[in-house]
């Protein structure tokens, strides 16, 4: 089941997360060492960003070892491409009819 857009919205606020998941969906599977070089911010931080990505649905972690690796889950933004969606066809909509009435007046 995909997560709610609102909880998704809320997980890609930040832009540490934001960025943590880029880097998933870029580089694909990655174990959280090689994600914290390069992040700004410590190992720790980087595990509570993507225990919070894995809560929203956005990644998935496995064990291999002592090393968890993630991964994004593509599948997971399938809401907001959605809501994106409805909203261009509502904006496409209110934008022509406002040509409509624009060429209207111009008669």
């Amino acid at each position: 089941m995909s997560p709610a857009p609102d909880i998704i919205f809320k997980t890609l606020a930040d832009p540490t997360r934001r960025k943590l998941f880029e880097r998933l969906c870029r580089d694909g599977e990655t174990t959280v060492g090689a994600l914290t070089k390069g992040a700004g911010v410590s190992q720790p931080v980087v595990s509570k960003h993507l225990g919070l990505l894995r809560q929203a649905g956005l990644v998935e972690d496995r064990q291999e070892g002592r090393n968890t690796h993630y991964r994004a889950r593509i599948d997971a933004l399938a809401p907001l491409t959605d809501w994106t969606a409805e909203m261009t066809n509502f904006w496409e909509k209110r934008l022509d009819r406002l040509e409509d009435l624009l060429g209207r007046m111009d008669q």
